[in-house]
């Protein structure tokens, strides 16, 4: 009598395996549903392709296309020449004094913002009292511009009224032409590229040693180490992965500055700072010479990926996780 109950019949049919039909309606449902994912999928990550292949994919493959021609001052290839512009461009002393000057340039300022971005931090990492006044005003670059930071660095190294001249002067030192003088002119826009650098990086830091655990210093403070061995043997190797992100981020940012030489120097005096962003604006658009500018953006991609390989390569295997 129990067996013959619709809703006992209707459960035992239930737990029954599906038949074929049920089979093969199921597999097209899952199909249809799959389909519809792709669609959602494309339909999501459509305008980011479509903004890339506009504005970065387009522009690369036509640079490195122009990159094997000659062209007229409209930027139109004429002549095909294949890698006869590589050929002038590496042959070329005044081309590879740029990359000379680019390379003090990346070395001094990727050197200069870790080491001062790192001190910065670890003296802000410290309990003092009004520490939070000096936290704050560490990261104030942040939010200065890259004219700003020009016009005020330009007012620190004027040769007649500049501050740094002035304090010169009174302390009865000789004056110095900082952006008129080959070699002061180097140092200046590394100065100031510098403390545009230091606010970013001044937080990373801070952020990666607030992460450190306290109980590894309470135990080298119990066994005896002092503040320096503490310093290379603790936080150095904690912060390691923050430190490596630093040195590729700051190096890659430094070959593209552009904004500060544009503004500070314009390339000199006498070419001293005419890295190879600002070369490749003045081919461009200042001579009209698309076609070696192209090539000086090709060559310069290269040694960024090169130089970025080589961090990875020597600076991933200090890197403790």
């Amino acid at each position: 009598m129990i067996n013959s109950f619709p809703s006992v019949k209707r459960r035992r049919q239930t737990n029954q395996a599906p038949g074929p039909k049920e089979e093969v309606r199921a597999n097209v449902k899952n199909f249809e549903l799959q389909k519809n994912d792709k669609y959602y999928a494309w339909l999501f990550l459509g305008p980011s392709f479509l903004v890339l292949g506009i504005f970065v994919f387009y522009p690369m493959l036509r640079t490195l296309y122009l990159s094997l021609f000659l062209t007229d001052s409209f930027g139109r290839p004429t002549v095909f020449v294949g890698l006869q512009n590589y050929l002038n461009l590496l042959t070329s002393k005044v081309y590879m004094a740029s990359i000379q000057a680019t390379g003090v340039y990346v070395i001094g300022v990727t050197a200069f913002t870790i080491i001062c971005g790192l001190l910065l931090a670890a003296v802000a990492n410290q309990k003092i009292r009004g520490i939070e006044f000096f936290r704050t005003i560490f990261t104030a670059t942040m939010g200065v511009s890259v004219s700003v930071s020009a016009i005020f660095w330009l007012f620190m190294f004027n040769p007649s009224i500049g501050v740094l001249n002035q304090i010169a002067l009174f302390l009865h030192l000789p004056t110095v032409n900082w952006l008129t003088n080959p070699h002061w002119a180097m140092v200046s826009v590394i100065t100031t590229s510098v403390w545009m650098h230091l606010g970013f990086t001044f937080l990373i830091f801070f952020g990666a040693l607030q992460s450190v655990p306290k109980t590894l210093y309470d135990a080298a403070d119990v066994s005896g180490a002092s503040s320096r061995y503490q310093f290379f043997h603790i936080t150095l190797p904690m912060i390691s992965p923050t430190f490596f992100f630093v040195a590729v981020i700051t190096m890659i940012s430094s070959f593209k500055s552009f904004g500060l030489i544009d503004l500070m120097t314009a390339g000199g005096p006498t070419n001293a700072t005419n890295l190879l962003v600002y070369r490749i604006y003045k081919d461009a658009f200042v001579d009209g010479n698309y076609a070696v500018a192209s090539t000086e953006s090709i060559v310069l991609a290269i040694i960024i990926a090169i130089i970025t390989f080589i961090q990875f390569k020597l600076l991933a295997k200090r890197v403790n996780y």
